[in-house]
């Protein structure tokens, strides 16, 4: 039985198409099968299907952290292993060095890559009692503002009440996350190997409204006490709230694997990520 990879392309990058087609080139020689869920036309990749996905050993990101995010809603459904291509922009879930085409044709091939297990979120929404949406995240699971009103969320961890807050809205981040929009929100970072979430409030109108972290074997529910309002998995997956709704949200049982071709350490990547200053040090 031939090995297969899905790739997942941007359709947007050119570079991301011209990478696509020419580490396609390299493992349909070597006797691989591909296809792909994106809108893209590359010669010997066919449209992913049950079956490919079911054979797949590896999905191949060629794009952003966001076109990552997206490989994973198709990695995810059988644990593969996601390898994401730095095409030039460094992200947090992709490579730091930019590998050339031959190097990672050469590391599916050899299956040569190391593979990093990741926190999953997932959540719930209750209505009169009665669950009406769930879904799963990777970065973090946001309930919003639906309009130019602030909302009213009321908040409870472990079945304990911690707080009310009218504000812009709320981030409940993995420690993957913790470097994407909780970062932006003024949230801490948390290295990946930390089993935690963050919580944090959006813009509160209160005295205590500071970023939390909390343990993964915690619950936290947030009820809706607005008109309205969105929640969002990973900017994704999005379901529209109204007053009286309940969001559960809780660390997954399952994990998202993110595989890279030179192993990493998390302190590269943000100095890399946001070019910090460590000109001078004189260690290894």
């Amino acid at each position: 039985m031939p090995r297969h990879a899905i790739f997942v392309i941007n359709p947007s990058r050119a570079e991301a198409v011209t990478a696509a087609k020419e580490i396609s080139q390299i493992l349909l020689k070597d006797g691989f099968t591909l296809s792909t869920p994106s809108d893209v036309s590359v010669l010997g990749i066919s449209e992913v299907s049950s079956e490919s996905l079911a054979a797949a050993e590896v999905v191949v990101v060629l794009g952003g952290d966001g076109t990552i995010l997206r490989g994973a809603e198709i990695a995810r459904i059988k644990s593969i292993p996601i390898l994401g291509i730095n095409l030039g922009h460094v992200g947090f879930l992709a490579e730091v060095e930019k590998p050339t085409h031959a190097e990672i044709a050469a590391s599916i091939i050899a299956r040569g890559y190391v593979i990093e297990n990741r926190m999953v979120l997932k959540y719930s929404v209750l209505r009169d009692g009665v669950p009406v949406s769930d879904g799963w995240a990777l970065n973090e699971v946001t309930v919003e503002r639906d309009g130019t009103t602030m909302v009213e969320l009321f908040v409870q961890i472990d079945n304990r009440p911690l707080s009310r807050w009218g504000c812009d809205g709320l981030i409940c981040a993995t420690p993957t996350g913790s470097t994407a929009y909780a970062f932006s929100a003024g949230g801490p970072v948390l290295w990946p190997e930390i089993d935690a979430l963050v919580l944090l409030p959006i813009a509160a109108h209160a005295l205590f409204a500071r970023p939390m972290v909390v343990s993964p074997n915690s619950e936290i529910v947030v009820e809706i006490e607005s008109s309205e309002a969105v929640l969002s998995g990973d900017s994704l997956r999005k379901f529209a709230l109204k007053a009286g709704d309940q969001v559960h949200i809780s660390k997954d049982a399952s994990v998202v694997k993110l595989a890279h071709i030179k192993p990493t350490l998390f302190t590269d990547r943000l100095v890399a990520k946001f070019k910090l200053p460590v000109e001078g040090w004189r260690g290894e």
